[in-house]
């Protein structure tokens, strides 16, 4: 029959369209996921499955429709499911204990044993390099977007080119860095009657390859490194881009040692190194008497003004000749428990050591301090800086490298006698800080010495500041003394040496350096000995080495012999540039009558003496550039008593 023109249309369509079906069917072949399909798949959330059947780029490959809605935490996977993650990126092998960051772990080793541990990809994939956990992203929303119709086939919208198999934005993880630290906290003791042998140092093993997931002593060299322990700590960094194995391995332990195991904290950081030590910090021996010496940092802020709550450093100490701290002296546990000052197995007194924060020294920027008391007289000690665990460079506790950080040694030593004793923290004289002239027969408590001494230079200072009210200060230009000095330049010219020359720096009578100055040598020692014959014969006579600098130290302190650290020279000079001449202060130079007997020169670079006193004065102390005067502009006048000896 004959088809009316809209039967005609709507047939052709029809026929069209069949057609085009036919066309895609025959071509494309689509394959759909049928329900029967997946329920012969068994489901049983305990069964650990291997994680390369969920490996996202095999996904792809094999066209998981599943992908679609995977999502990524920074920059790689990572199951937002997180009580069934370990299921699906599978487990730690038997005997091998995984990792958390900056999270330590201490165990016991005995010898000839070794425990190992792995530190996972995974267990970070949560982090972008700033360490924000926070973003959790969709993979196909991070990747770039193509209509490329090789992305249709699979379903996610990625742009997959024939030469890179993953954008940049999942191979991030290859640039992050692993830190693997450990310190050893109870090392095997030896016996003393039977050997005087130190304890041998454990060993961490490292391996980054899949083929060996057990480094260790038994291990294929070739397919790992190793590190033996520097004096009871390892640190190790290595690229994270694998799962990283690593053991630590106790060695064999000698049947003359009492106790035989070891106690070890290990810990494992992308942040920074758990534990640390050998960084070189700032430390000096400012000086010492015969039962106590005093430390101080460097600078640890940049002015006064910054200010400091919480001393940020700790500090242990050992004599020289102390045994039971060796293998554990770059370990802050095992400082904390073996040091002979400042560990808790210690026989001495827990009270040895005071710390506080101080302005002291060049620009009057904030250090540290540490005053220990109680020590052997004539003995050589060894000071360790370190960093509580928690505690970061100023004070604030942080968990990443909260594992305390152990820095470089100090050594110093303490006087002979207790002709010296060492003050600090005065009130006017605030710059001073050593070992000065005293009897502990007349002072015992070194507070009040410092008071006695604090008080005489505050009163000297006095009658010259009533002088300086003379001097027209604020005044035009026109008018001042000087146009490159003020009056506050001279007051603290005057200040600093004062306090130098009213309060002399004491050393032990037995030492024998060239530039320290013999005084009080007609007197009697603490201990009621005298001064060798031959010395007082050939000096007794000459006041300069027959009494102090200061007539008020005899008379009322009486100290026994000692020699004097003299005043650095440039500190008189000092005056003579800042203040008006009006005041009449003059310097001697050398090779002038008094000169010799009054005044030091500073050290040459790299010379750790303190070979003049100046304020801040210190051993090993960096050097301020030192602004003098050519020796012909000097005036040389007798005038003031307070200039010479």
């Amino acid at each position: 029959m004959q088809l009316s023109p809209l039967q005609s249309r709507l047939a052709a369509s029809v026929i069209a369209s069949c057609l085009l079906l036919a066309i895609y069917l025959f071509l494309l072949s689509p394959q759909f996921a049928l329900a029967a399909e997946l329920s012969s798949i068994p489901i049983d959330h305990e069964t650990e499955v291997d994680a390369e059947r969920w490996n996202p780029e095999q996904m792809l490959a094999d066209g998981v429709e599943a992908l679609e809605t995977l999502d990524i935490r920074s920059d790689t996977y990572e199951p937002v499911f997180a009580p069934f993650d370990r299921s699906i990126m599978g487990r730690a092998q038997t005997g091998v204990k995984a990792m958390v960051n900056n999270a330590p772990v201490k165990m016991n080793l005995e010898p000839s044993s070794w425990s190992t541990f792995v530190f996972e990809v995974s267990s970070v994939s949560g982090r972008d390099d700033s360490g924000n956990t926070d973003g959790v992203r969709e993979l196909r929303r991070e990747l770039n977007v193509s209509q490329n119709p090789k992305d249709e086939i699979y379903g996610v919208g990625l742009k997959i080119e024939d030469d890179v198999g993953v954008q940049p934005e999942l191979a991030k993880r290859a640039t992050k860095t692993l830190w693997i630290s450990a310190n050893t906290c109870i090392q095997p003791e030896p016996d003393s009657d039977k050997t005087t042998m130190t304890p041998p140092q454990l060993t961490l093993f490292v391996s980054t390859s899949k083929t060996n997931t057990s480094p260790g002593p038994l291990a294929p060299p070739n397919q790992q490194e190793f590190r033996v322990f520097d004096e009871g700590a390892v640190m190790w960094n290595t690229t994270l881009s694998e799962d990283v194995y690593f053991t630590v391995s106790a060695p064999n332990v000698s049947t003359e040692f009492s106790s035989r195991f070891y106690n070890v904290e290990i810990a494992a950081s992308v942040d920074q190194s758990y534990h640390s030590y050998g960084e070189k910090t700032a430390l000096y021996w400012v000086d010492s008497d015969a039962n106590a010496t005093l430390l101080m940092t460097g600078n640890l802020t940049n002015s006064s003004g910054e200010a400091i709550a919480t001393p940020p450093y700790t500090m242990f100490a050992y004599n020289q000749d102390e045994k039971a701290v060796v293998g554990v002296r770059n370990s802050f546990c095992g400082l904390k428990l073996y040091a002979q000052i400042g560990g808790t197995r210690s026989s001495l007194r827990t009270d040895m050591m005071r710390t506080g924060m101080t302005t002291r020294g060049q620009q009057n920027a904030t250090r540290q301090e540490f005053y220990f008391n109680g020590l052997n007289s004539s003995t050589s000690y060894t000071g360790i800086l370190a960093r509580e665990p928690g505690v970061n460079a100023l004070g604030k506790r942080d968990g990443a490298g909260g594992g305390g950080a152990v820095f470089n040694t100090t050594q110093f030593s303490t006087k002979d006698s207790g002709t010296c004793t060492i003050i600090y923290n005065l009130t006017f004289c605030d710059q001073t800080a050593y070992a000065v002239p005293g009897n502990t027969s007349r002072f015992a408590d070194a507070i009040a010495l410092a008071s006695f001494y604090d008080d005489y230079a505050k009163s000297v200072y006095d009658n010259f500041n009533k002088a300086m009210q003379q001097i027209p200060c604020d005044t035009g230009t026109t008018a001042k003394y000087s146009l490159v000095r003020g009056c506050s330049d001279c007051k603290s010219a005057y200040k600093d040496w004062l306090c130098s020359i009213a309060i002399p720096r004491c050393e032990d009578f037995s030492k024998m350096d060239k530039f320290l100055q013999m005084r009080n040598i007609n007197a009697l020692f603490p201990d009621g000995h005298k001064v060798d014959e031959n010395i007082t014969a050939a000096y007794g006579g000459n006041k300069a080495y027959n009494s102090s600098r200061v007539p008020r130290i005899d008379d009322e302190i009486s100290p026994g012999p000692y020699k004097e650290v003299l005043p650095c020279d440039d500190l008189c000079y000092n005056i003579v540039q800042s203040c008006p001449s009006s005041l009449g202060f003059s310097c001697p130079v050398p090779g002038m009558r008094g000169f010799n007997n009054s005044y030091g020169h500073r050290a040459a670079s790299g010379d750790s003496n303190v070979t003049c006193n100046f304020p801040g004065s210190a051993h090993i102390v960096s050097r301020a550039t030192i602004l003098t005067v050519p020796w012909v502009v000097v005036v040389v006048l007798m005038g003031s008593v307070l200039l010479l000896t």
